[in-house]
């Protein structure tokens, strides 16, 4: 359909047709869904009539190739313009083959991968009747107590920003019309919402807009630049007013600056919640708040459905607003090519011979090796000999809730336990298990058993970790270590005096202590998704070489929380000259620094930088710097390595970050080999947002780093320097 038609399609629509496009229900309202009926929950608090429910555009959590053309077709028949439904669900890291988490693949610093992750996903999900995804999250993050870090890539804005667009082209291609295996992604939580205070979930978020442009929407941009076809909005609040009734931050910011014309969603029941917030009086006042400040769809509550027409018929708000967001909605099902298609990539056949087939389950291996981090292996004890006499001890020795949060319609039972893992390296009899404890509860039994297991073998495998709903959306926790009970299982096992190896499966950053101290190596395996066992078992056995570095700081305790490495200088540093050793910017009980910074990885070779050079001790806007670093594999084995490029403008109108990422580059070497990596840095990348919200650069002098992390880097110095007023 060309713009047009699409108008007149508009023009022939009645009134609650139009606000039926703008209301989104889950699977159980809808004819022919496996699940019709079964409104409970949340849902029941939604008092919808019948016809609007008929009306209804868009439709929440559908799948499987069957189910969704049943629903499409059922609809149809009902639809006097024949306007198809669009179908949306949350395809995070998979859809029935299931990746490892966001916060872990971006661990990989594989941007390729992630792309094809992406596309698996999109593809697994298509031909399963879906068109439109809610990811990617690229939500900024720093307070590892909020459970939806797992969501995200990390703690860096440029990080998640290249992450934001390889995910976007991923899921979405570049022909969204023709490509029925493609899928529209939704970029989210717009905006702010890994700020939110205390790490506490839907909580207040409160920030300069000058730190929220610099930090917190660099993503969403690069999402947007990438060709997202939608947003969604965020459930917390932007400068006292939430994002989903929030004009400034969707009509100025969204629409006017960045001129996106897409379609945005609210969170699920977030429009209702402007009421409890404290900016409406009723469902009407949201209806007319979120319909005013840009919101196109509301998901899951009745406040379009139920007001719209009365706000429309009594002047309160203009129908304008509605004709506006239904465009929108209506040129979204023409991109996907829904008119002339509305079963779109929906396929039985192809869907039972893609979903889950081994060519998707072989990448989602590959990306979680790639993803694991190994923090520490004292004495070299990885990787393990087949030969030694494995204890396999820990609650997730044998588990297989390995996949994580938001990983929908994967099948704990299609995951691969670490148990199963291990059996593929080693003789039966090499290999003993127990569980020591629960993920949170002791028993004396197995405890018992877990000693005994220990004291037959050569070394410990240690599985430790969170279980999945203890991360994600409503995961937030006070306390970020390990469960008690498990610490407690390290304590007893450490005194037997065996090597031990610590495999780690959660969703954030943890407080380490009583793991870090007391065993011989760590190996951050995150939730690792259905290829998980074999992944560990992979790098565990030598196989493959871990190459991951983290992208959000493990702190020292979680009293340091934010702790992050682009934060600011203060007046008083530690380490300051003529500072009294005192009266500084520290803690008295514990570092300032975190324990494993972002960028920290380990490998089973090690690796030397040298040569350092720039091209200039200068840089102008149009004479960009060359930055070398020669990188030599002084190991026995092969491996990669991540080599990460900072930036520090030492002088600026306002405080700058002690180092910024701009730039990393992944090579693969041989023992003994070397190569030289270069990098480009611009004037344009020292930009940043002024005192008055200018984006420009400074004259002045600057530090640039290179280094295996954030933490362990080497340092030269260079000077912008350019005309005045430029």
């Amino acid at each position: 359909m060309n713009e047009n038609k699409i108008k007149d399609l508009l023009r022939k629509m009645t009134l609650n047709e139009k606000i039926g496009q703008v209301t989104q229900l889950a699977t159980p309202f809808f004819k022919g869904a496996s699940d019709q009926g079964q409104i409970t929950g949340p849902m029941k608090d939604i008092n919808i009539p019948e016809n609007m429910i008929q009306l209804a555009g868009s439709v929440l959590g559908a799948s499987g190739a069957k189910e969704t053309k049943l629903i499409q077709k059922q609809y149809l028949q009902d639809n006097r313009l024949g306007i198809p439904l669009l179908i949306m669900s949350d395809i995070i890291h998979g859809y029935k083959t299931i990746f490892p988490v966001p916060l872990a693949i971006g661990s990989s610093w594989d941007l390729q991968l992630a792309e094809k992750s992406a596309t698996i996903a999109a593809k697994e999900a298509a031909v399963s009747g879906v068109h439109v995804t809610f990811a990617p999250m690229v939500d900024l993050v720093r307070d590892p107590r909020w459970g939806r870090v797992v969501e995200s890539t990390g703690e860096d804005p440029y990080l998640n920003s290249v992450f934001a667009k390889a995910q976007v082209r991923g899921f979405q291609g570049t022909d969204l019309k023709h490509d029925h295996e493609r899928v529209a992604s939704c970029v989210k939580h717009f905006a702010g919402y890994g700020a939110a205070e205390g790490g506490r979930d839907y909580n207040t978020v409160n920030m300069s807009e000058r730190d929220l442009r610099e930090s917190y929407l660099l993503a969403f941009k690069a999402a947007l630049e990438a060709g997202s076809e939608l947003v969604m909005t965020a459930f917390n609040t932007v400068d006292g007013i939430p994002a989903s009734g929030n004009k400034w931050l969707m009509r100025d910011l969204l629409r006017e600056e960045w001129k996106f014309d897409g379609v945005v969603i609210s969170d699920w029941g977030a429009v209702k919640e402007l009421i409890p917030h404290g900016v409406a009086e009723d469902e009407a006042e949201a209806a007319a708040k979120a319909l005013s400040a840009g919101v196109d769809i509301e998901m899951m509550t009745d406040c379009y459905a139920n007001h719209l027409q009365s706000l429309i018929e009594s002047n309160q708000i203009d129908t304008s607003l509605l004709d506006e967001a239904v465009m929108r909605i209506l040129e979204l099902k023409d991109k996907l090519g829904l008119f002339d298609h509305p079963f779109r990539g929906a396929d039985e056949k192809r869907e039972a011979e893609i979903v889950m087939c081994p060519e998707h389950r072989q990448v989602a291996r590959e990306l979680a090796t790639k993803s694991c981090v190994l923090l520490q292996n004292k004495g070299g004890i990885l990787p393990l000999h087949p030969t030694r006499k494995v204890g396999l001890i820990g609650p997730f020795a044998n588990n297989n809730d390995i996949l994580g949060p938001w990983s929908w319609l994967g099948a704990k039972d299609d995951a691969v336990t670490l148990y199963e893992g291990i059996m593929k390296k080693v003789p039966a009899s090499k290999l003993v298990v127990a569980n020591g404890c629960g993920i949170d509860t002791s028993c004396e039994i197995e405890l018992a058993k877990a000693i005994d297991v220990a004291k037959q073998s050569d070394v410990i495998v240690l599985a430790l970790g969170e279980s999945s709903d203890m991360s994600g959306e409503a995961g937030s926790r006070a306390n970020i270590q390990l469960p008690h009970v498990q610490l407690q299982l390290v304590e007893v096992l450490v005194e037997l005096g065996k090597p031990t190896v610590a495999v780690l499966f959660n969703g954030r950053p943890l407080d380490l202590h009583g793991v870090v101290d007391k065993v011989d190596a760590v190996l951050e395996a995150w939730y690792p998704g259905t290829e998980g066992g074999s992944a560990i078992a992979d790098i565990l056995f030598g196989e493959v070489n871990p190459s991951g570095k983290i992208t959000m700081s493990f702190p020292y305790s979680v009293g340091q929380i934010p702790v992050y490495y682009n934060n600011y200088n203060t007046g008083r540093p530690k380490g300051a000259i003529n500072a009294q050793e005192r009266y500084v910017s520290q803690y008295l009980d514990c570092p300032n620094e975190a324990l494993f910074p972002f960028g920290y990885g380990l490998s089973y070779t090690s690796f030397d930088y040298s040569n350092f050079i720039l091209s200039s001790d200068t840089i102008t806007p149009d004479k960009p710097l060359t930055i070398k670093v020669k990188i030599t594999n002084t190991g026995d084995v092969a491996g990669e390595e991540v080599v990460q490029l900072y930036v520090r403008d030492l002088v600026g109108e306002v405080v700058r970050p002690l180092k910024e990422l701009k730039g990393f580059k992944k090579i693969y070497l041989q023992p003994g080999e070397e190569k030289e990596v270069t990098f480009m840095l611009t004037e344009e990348q020292l930009r940043y947002y002024h005192a008055d919200l200018s984006f420009y650069s400074d004259e002045g002098k600057f530090e640039v780093y290179v280094g295996p992390n954030s933490r362990d880097v080497m340092a030269l110095s260079f000077e912008l320097r350019k005309t005045k007023g430029e």
